[in-house]
């Protein structure tokens, strides 16, 4: 089992978007967005890759935020034919567990990327701050 990240050379690249990288072993897949500068401009980690049903997705673009999904691999069973995957909503987001994974996997890759996708991780991790209780409200009456 292949548990260190490595660059897939070569990805198909999309005109009009930024430019991808892509690293991969057994048990996740990174896909990192370049912008003009060079730098990590959005990224998908897919992690828990090969664990039937359990293979989750955290995608950040940095003019749309975060999106946590379930990955649904298409195995329909009943002797069909297998579905295309995709990105199914999905709770849950064990930000301590997925920095852990990320560690493990990508701890040697780029220092940019290293940084880039760790501190993307913790900010998804870390919970919404909750509205001050002692905020002026704003009666309907007025």
């Amino acid at each position: 089992m292949t548990s260190m990240l490595r660059e897939i050379r070569n990805v198909r690249q999309v005109p009009g978007e930024l430019r991808r990288r892509w690293f991969t072993s057994d048990s996740m897949d990174l896909i990192i967005w370049i912008d003009e500068d060079e730098g990590p401009a959005q990224l998908q980690l897919c992690y828990d890759k090969g664990r039937r049903r359990l293979e989750r997705a955290l995608t950040w673009q940095r003019d749309v935020g975060y999106k946590h999904t379930a990955v649904d691999d298409g195995e329909i069973g009943n002797g069909r034919y297998k579905s295309t995957p995709i990105l199914v909503a999905d709770g849950g987001f064990n930000g301590e567990r997925v920095a852990k994974l990320f560690t493990r996997d990508g701890g040697h890759l780029p220092a940019d990327i290293v940084d880039f996708v760790t501190a993307r991780i913790n900010e998804f991790g870390l919970p919404s701050p909750l509205p001050s209780l002692t905020a002026p409200t704003v009666s309907p009456h007025n």
